[in-house]
């Protein structure tokens, strides 16, 4: 299946029967293939702290399995340290499924705000070929915890773009989803960095074949049963 595939399986209530299988077909081949040194999907530590395998990027739409797990990220390399916040939004809309585990996204809320009501800066998030460059905008804001919304296995999500939000993974928690995005033209990807926050770059940790192997396997385990 594809990004049009699982979208339709995603919101027509029919994933929990097509998209675990899938998944695990997908991740049992990414292991088996960059085992041997011939996959196109390379494993990225991200710094909110999830791993992505990246499955199929196709003009402004995308499919990524996200793998939050505290034995995964034990073997991989260091995610690179946050330097803004959780909390952000995307340029894109996220439709996802969550495979197991369980997690929680807790909305923002904020409000255009100066001087000492001020709590954070909206930064600007501009990704290149292996690095993100953190950019502060004149935009400060005052942010607060809005509502909040758990899911888990079987579940779908949907969180459109330009949505400040956090997703929280419980500690010791093993959890995985499939994520399909759609960007826009004129969407940017911001986050809630403090209000001192000067510009800089943050280079993304690429795995090697036999580390994307092992998340690809451990995901695919875990669907095993």
């Amino acid at each position: 299946m594809r990004y049009r595939d699982l979208y339709r399986e995603m919101t027509g209530g029919t994933g929990h029967r097509s998209i675990p299988a899938w998944a695990r077909e997908v991740l049992s081949a990414v292991a088996a293939d960059a085992s041997s040194g011939g996959s196109a999907v390379t494993a990225v530590r991200h710094p909110l702290g999830f791993t992505c395998l990246p499955i199929e990027r196709d003009g402004d739409t995308g499919v990524c399995v996200h793998v939050w797990s505290a034995r995964l990220a034990a073997a991989l390399p260091p995610a690179p340290r946050i330097t803004t916040s959780q909390v952000h939004c995307h340029s894109w809309d996220l439709l996802s499924y969550v495979l197991y585990g369980s997690l929680r996204n807790e909305l923002a809320e904020v409000a255009d705000a100066g001087g000492d009501a001020a709590t954070h800066r909206v930064c600007h998030v501009v990704s290149g070929p292996g690095h993100d460059d953190i950019e502060p905008t004149g935009r400060t804001v005052r942010y607060s915890r809005g509502r909040t919304a758990e899911h888990g296995a079987g579940e779908v999500y949907a969180l459109p773009a330009g949505v400040f939000h956090s997703s929280v993974v419980p500690a010791g928690e093993e959890v995985a989803t499939v994520a399909l995005g759609r960007g826009y033209e004129r969407g940017a990807d911001l986050s809630l960095g403090p209000l001192t926050a000067r510009p800089h770059r943050v280079t993304r940790a690429r795995c090697r074949p036999e580390e994307t192997a092992m998340a690809a396997r451990l995901a695919a385990g875990r669907l095993l049963g």
